[in-house]
C-alpha cells in the first residue's frame, strides 16, 4: 500500500498548482484522504481532508476559498488544487490514509503517509 504525491514546484504569489496523490493497493473509494503541510522545524499540519462520499472537511481556514479537493477513484487519484498560493503555503505537502487501522480522515499522528512534495512560493 503507497499514497504518492506529486505536482509540487516554484511558483509566484497568486499563482496556481494541482498536486495529485496516486493510491495503490487500496479501494481510494473506502477511504478519506488528508492532506497536511510542513515547513522546515515545525511540526506537520493538517490542511484538508477529502471524504470518501465528496465531501471536505477542513482544518486550517486559510486555506478555504483556494484549496480545494477532488478524486478520481477509478485513476486512484486525489487531487488538491491550490489557488492564490501565499509566500506561507511553501512547504512539504503529504497526503495520508488512516490505514491499516481507518478509514476516516488521517490524523498526523498516525497512517500511511507519502513522501511529500515541495511547493515554494515566492516572487
Amino acid at each position: 500500500v503507497q499514497l504518492q504525491a506529486s505536482g509540487g514546484g516554484s511558483v509566484q504569489p497568486d499563482g496556481s498548482l494541482r498536486l495529485s496523490c496516486a493510491v495503490s493497493g487500496l479501494a481510494l473509494d473506502d477511504y478519506d484522504i488528508g492532506w497536511f503541510h510542513q515547513v522546515p522545524g515545525k511540526e506537520r499540519e493538517g490542511i484538508l481532508c477529502g471524504t470518501k462520499d465528496n465531501g471536505t472537511t477542513y482544518y486550517r481556514d486559510s486555506v478555504k476559498g483556494r484549496f480545494t479537493i477532488s478524486r478520481d477513484n477509478a485513476k486512484k487519484t486525489v487531487y488538491l488544487q491550490v489557488n492564490n498560493l501565499k509566500p506561507e503555503d511553501t512547504g512539504k505537502y503529504f497526503c495520508a490514509a488512516d490505514w491499516p487501522l481507518g478509514t476516516d480522515c488521517p490524523r498526523v499522528n498516525r497512517g500511511l503517509w507519502g513522501p511529500g512534495t515541495l511547493v515554494t512560493v515566492s516572487s
